[in-house]
């Protein structure tokens, strides 16, 4: 019998461990939503945007994406997308699945994404 774990998909909220890092990138361990298309699948990599406390300061950031915690992501407290840390991670660093995103939510994200990077 295989016990594998299930693959990270596309919109799912996962805790992952992000250490080491280096200088200003997001630290520790914390909720990351999966960025990519389900159907990059070939290596064991997937891009992601980690999830960090909300701050009211962050109102105005293309940035930060506000999301407010309920029974489908799993997250606990009011908690921002950091769209500015985006990178990619190998998928030995996930440990959790927490839950996941509806398709407007993911839309949103798309659209802060382009905002940042000035697609046009």
């Amino acid at each position: 019998m295989s016990t594998n774990p299930p693959l990270p998909k596309r919109s799912e909220i996962w805790l992952v461990n992000l250490d080491p890092t280096v200088g200003s990138e997001i630290k520790k361990t914390r909720p990351v939503v999966i960025v990519n298309s389900d159907a990059l699948g070939r290596l064991p990599l997937r891009l992601i945007a980690p999830i960090t406390e909300w701050k009211d300061h962050f109102k105005g950031s293309i940035w930060h994406l506000r999301i407010d915690p309920d029974s489908r992501n799993g997250l606990s407290k009011t908690s921002s997308i950091d769209i500015l840390q985006l990178r990619g991670v190998d998928i030995s660093r996930f440990m959790k699945k927490l839950g996941s995103f509806p398709s407007t939510v993911m839309e949103e994200l798309v659209a802060a994404i382009a905002a940042v990077v000035e697609y046009q």
